[in-house]
């Protein structure tokens, strides 16, 4: 705090100093009363810029270093004429006022800033309730017919009907916690308490473990690997970015259709490291392409699936915190494609051989 005063006060004496130059560059050809209007700006610019204080010392400064320098008897603080009492007067009142102005419409600012805050936390409070007790009814409604039918009559089931509904408590139980994960997350990359573990990486090899890792998933759709052997190493969080990478393909396992092409692509760049996931399903609309990364986005309206609408919004936190940057594009024929750019750094050094003696 002490700084930035100090910085407003620097501001005051730099701006009594430029007018005071002007001043002397004007006063051959002008009257002192217009003289003394060079001083006008900076006492203005300092009062629309910073605090009260810096306001008003700026326009003392100006009126010292006019009186001194300008007013009759020249190198001294006597006034022979009190018009200029009144050009000092008015220095300082314009100080005041500016300044006073100024702070009323920070205040104001400041103001309208907190309510736009504490309405949008209000709307992601309420979208973030209504959206976890519309995609976790589902799977408590299932959990809980299905355990209760086994409480009831498990014992009257045959073994396949039993690990049929021991199955469908498995999977909506893990639906429930998938959802619950990414809560956690983007409350964690929002606060900013997610590190780093950076590390180099193979992207063919972090492509390939993903494509194995979703396989299930994407059992019904023909999934392509097209990478380069060449593509330099990247410096990164693995895990995290196969979490980032994981949510592309979470969404492309909701929201196409089965039988589709699916491809995971990368390649360089210039200074950077693209990777790509392409689908071949309907596509976007020009306007989603930029929508669908927000907060609780369910893609287009017609698309209605379940989830919370974070796998997207978490992909590109996670890319941001590695320095990258993400976006979607359509495609030519129908489909979209969403990309990962990630910086490319130096290469780790080679270890050294030591030649045995």
């Amino acid at each position: 705090m002490q700084v930035v005063r100090l910085h407003g006060y620097a501001w005051a004496l730099g701006a009594t100093a430029v007018a005071t130059l002007a001043g002397l560059a004007m006063r051959p050809r002008f009257d002192l009363v217009n003289v003394a209007m060079a001083y006008v700006p900076g006492v203005a610019f300092v009062a629309l810029r910073q605090a009260r204080g810096p306001a008003i010392a700026a326009a003392l400064f100006a009126v010292v270093a006019f009186d001194w320098t300008f007013v009759p008897p020249e190198g001294t603080f006597t006034v022979d004429d009190v018009q200029y009492l009144f050009t000092f007067g008015v220095l300082i009142v314009l100080a005041l006022l500016i300044s006073r102005l100024t702070d009323d419409i920070r205040r104001q600012s400041d103001e309208r800033a907190c309510l736009a805050v504490a309405a949008e936390a209000e709307r992601i409070r309420g979208t973030l309730l209504a959206s976890i007790s519309h995609d976790l009814r589902t799977p408590l409604a299932v959990l809980t017919g299905a355990s209760s039918s086994l409480a009831e009559r498990g014992d009257a089931m045959d073994p396949a009907e039993r690990a049929t509904i021991a199955r469908d408590i498995f999977d909506r139980a893990r639906e429930m916690s998938d959802h619950v994960d990414k809560v956690l997350d983007m409350t964690r990359l929002d606060a900013g308490g997610m590190e780093l573990r950076r590390e180099w990486v193979e992207v063919p090899e972090l492509l390939s473990a993903l494509r194995r890792q979703w396989a299930p998933a994407l059992a019904h759709h023909h999934v392509v690997v097209d990478v380069p052997p060449d593509l330099p190493l990247v410096r990164a969080d693995a895990a995290l970015l196969a979490k980032a990478l994981g949510n592309l393909l979470e969404n492309v396992a909701r929201h196409t259709p089965p039988g589709t092409i699916v491809r995971l692509t990368a390649r360089q760049s210039g200074s950077e490291v693209i990777l790509g996931v392409e689908d071949r399903a309907s596509g976007l609309r020009e306007d989603d392409l930029e929508r669908i990364f927000a907060k609780f986005d369910h893609r287009t309206p017609e698309q209605s699936t379940a989830g919370l609408g974070l796998g997207l919004a978490i992909c590109r936190a996670i890319v941001k915190l590695h320095g990258g940057r993400t976006w979607a594009e359509g495609l030519d024929g129908g489909g979209t494609v969403f990309h990962v750019a990630l910086p490319v750094p130096p290469a780790p050094p080679m270890p050294v051989e030591h030649e045995e003696a």
